[in-house]
């Protein structure tokens, strides 16, 4: 056996320090990427859930009501007025209704900037309301699917 077999305690060091200095330089931008791909995959899920609204507006003559909201999309409402034609399993899973920062997705009839229609959003990455950047509200106003 040589004894130059392996590494030395002070190659690793080394191998470490470098490892560490270009997790410094990249983490910054692979983490601002994330934050800005979940807000294009909010908009993407806003546009699918709008869908989802125009499909049960077709099947049903209007859409859910402020009460019933958005979980009309996964459950027959029992409320007023009625679904007419709900298909079994619903319009979407209940996942859906879930924007990528794990908060529920707003939804109110008549809506503010649709006041014809809906409004449906979400706070974005603060969970608040308004915001700019990544902060920044995300709704189907902004998209060329709104509805008005």
């Amino acid at each position: 056996m040589n004894k130059r077999d392996g590494f030395t305690l002070l190659e690793i060091m080394v191998v470490v320090l470098i490892i560490g200095m270009l997790m410094a330089l990249l983490a910054p931008r692979l983490f601002g990427q994330l934050t800005r791909a979940k807000g294009d995959i909010a908009r993407m899920q806003v546009t699918q859930l709008s869908q989802s609204l125009e499909l049960y507006k077709l099947d049903n003559g209007n859409y859910p009501t402020a009460e019933q909201g958005l979980d009309a999309l996964v459950h027959e409402p029992t409320s007023e007025p009625r679904a007419k034609r709900y298909p079994a399993g619903g319009y979407v899973a209940p996942k859906a209704l879930v924007d990528p920062w794990q908060n529920p997705y707003k939804y109110d009839r008549p809506g503010k900037n649709n006041p014809q229609s809906y409004d449906l959003y979400s706070y974005g990455d603060d969970g608040q309301p308004g915001g700019e950047g990544d902060n920044a509200d995300i709704g189907n106003w902004e998209s060329s699917t709104a509805q008005r």
